[in-house]
This record gives C-alpha cells, sequence and structure tokens, in this order.
C-alpha cells in the first residue's frame, strides 16, 4: 500500500468555515484564528474572501484581517477572488495567493454565482492574465464533483472538463469539492481515475463535507489515488448555503487524527489546533463539530 509520506492540509476554516456563520464575527476574532491555526502548524490558511459584502457579509473585513495578522515565514495566507475587483483588493491588501471556484454543476452554477460554468470560467481570464503579471499564485476550486442539490449525479466527464479549464487558465492546483458531502470511496476513486487522465495527481486536491458521515473514508480513498493536499476546517465549521442540508467540511482535527495514525507527516500540532478551534467554537457560541475535538475534552 503506497501511501503518500507528508501531506498538506489545507486550512479553509476562516474563509468557508465562518462565512456561513449567522451572526457578526469581529475582525479581532478572524485575526485571533488566524494567528491560532498558524501556531498550530497549517502551512496553508485560507485567510478571507474578497467579495460584496451585500453576498457574503461575513467576509467583510478581510482586508482588515490581512493587515493585523502574525504572517509567519513559510506559511501561505490565501484568499478567494472569483473575479478581477475581488483580485485587485486582495493585490491592495497584499495577498500573495487567491483561489477561484467553479462548479461542475450548471444548475448549481446559476444558484450560487448566477451564471453558467462558461461565463463563469470566461470571468477567471482577466483574474489570470493580473495574477500572472503581479506573480500571484492561483488555486482553483471546482464544486459539486461527486453530487449536486438541483442536478442530482455529476459525470465525472463533466468534472474533469472543467478542472481541466481551471489547470489550463494557469490553476497550479485543483481542489475538488464534495459540496453536499454524498460521495463515497468508491465514487471518489472513479472520479479521481477520470480527473487524473488529464490532470497530473500531484496538482489536485480533496475538499470533502461530512454530510453522510463519509468524509475521512473519501480522503482515505484519495490517499490511495495518489493525492498529498487535502481541504479542511478547523472544529468542523463551514456549509454550503447554497447546498441544503450540507454541513460543514470535514474537521480538520479528524483528518490529522487520520493521517498521525498513518505515519504521514503534516507538521501540525494536534494540541494547538484543537484550543484554536475550541477558541472560535466559543466565540461562536456552539459546540466543536470535530470528533477528536470532542473526544479529547472529556
Amino acid at each position: 500500500m503506497n501511501l503518500p509520506k507528508q501531506v498538506r492540509l489545507v486550512e479553509v476554516g476562516p474563509r468557508d468555515g465562518l462565512q456561513n456563520e449567522q451572526q457578526p464575527i469581529s475582525v479581532a476574532d478572524k485575526v485571533r484564528l488566524v494567528d491560532d491555526l498558524s501556531a498550530a502548524g497549517l502551512g496553508y490558511i485560507e485567510v478571507g474572501s474578497f467579495v460584496s459584502p451585500k453576498w457574503v457579509p461575513q467576509m467583510a473585513g478581510s482586508r482588515e484581517v490581512f493587515a493585523q495578522i502574525q504572517q509567519l515565514p513559510g506559511i501561505t495566507y490565501a484568499a478567494l477572488a472569483p473575479n478581477l475587483k475581488g483580485f485587485e483588493a486582495a493585490l491592495e491588501a497584499g495577498v500573495r495567493e487567491v483561489a477561484v471556484f467553479a462548479a461542475a454543476s450548471e444548475a448549481f452554477s446559476q444558484k450560487n454565482i448566477n451564471c453558467s460554468i462558461s461565463e463563469s470560467l470566461e470571468r477567471f481570464v482577466p483574474v489570470m492574465d493580473a495574477a500572472k503579471q503581479h506573480g500571484i499564485r492561483v488555486r482553483g476550486y471546482v464544486s459539486c464533483v461527486l453530487g449536486c442539490p438541483y442536478d442530482g449525479s455529476v459525470p465525472p466527464e463533466q468534472v474533469a472538463l472543467v478542472a481541466r479549464e481551471l489547470f489550463t487558465m494557469g490553476c497550479y492546483e485543483v481542489s475538488l469539492g464534495d459540496t453536499i458531502g454524498t460521495g463515497t470511496a468508491g465514487s471518489t476513486r472513479h472520479l479521481l481515475e477520470v480527473v487524473g487522465r488529464d490532470i497530473p495527481r500531484d496538482k489536485l486536491a480533496g475538499h470533502f463535507h461530512d454530510t453522510y458521515g463519509q468524509a475521512l473514508t473519501n480522503i482515505y480513498a484519495s490517499l490511495l489515488e495518489g493525492i498529498n493536499v487535502f481541504d479542511s476546517s478547523v472544529a468542523g465549521l463551514g456549509g454550503c448555503p447554497y447546498a441544503k442540508g450540507a454541513t460543514g467540511n470535514v474537521a480538520s482535527e479528524d483528518v490529522l487524527y487520520l493521517l498521525d495514525g498513518l505515519g504521514i507527516e503534516t507538521g501540525i500540532d494536534m494540541d494547538r489546533l484543537i484550543a484554536a478551534g475550541q477558541r472560535i467554537c466559543t466565540v461562536l457560541g456552539k459546540p466543536s463539530g470535530s470528533r477528536v475535538a470532542r473526544a479529547r475534552r472529556v
């Protein structure tokens, strides 16, 4: 069994995790969360999103967050920048890596960003051009890769088509997102087999939601397929307002426990990670979504 010796976790809690919370979250609390995650040893943190506060009110203040966090050497502090206006705002804030996202489902694309898949990809062309001009790396997301709340099943070939477009545009890595958490180990491995025909597996990442309790199983299946980058969210924060019933991303603590048990290196301190999750959950007034964190508190 050939598993990767090292895995990189992309921590999306400060962005994907917090953007769906109902209550206002202060800039100070966001800064504390990012600094806690840095101290825990996360090498990649998605700090915020440069989108209209009208559509994603919790991401207001991302510029201030970037200005106030303690940026440690060797850590990537990234932001979502879905269009040229967002990219320019991110650039002004000193962001050195951005992410763009597209859907593998036409219905989800329309519901989420009010345009077709092809139109969304067209919006990224000026972003990619500007990023190249300024030496900014761009990471790509594809959502609904293992199912859509509106279209149901999504053909792997359709996912491969969108992922290939992002990769060809210049995204150095493409993260495949199981937005509604309906994927299984079998469907995950089949998806990676199909997408892997077009994109090298060391350029792919997995992004799993735990709606059906299959996220860790799907991560293990992905490890068997040679994937060594996974998105996760501290305390299992997050979800998707456009995907009914979709729970949060898989908890970073739970993924770390799995990887530690497999002898795979991450460089992350479990105790500090759990503490970071507990602190933000106290702010939010909710229990941690991490099974590991809950078990360790007993």
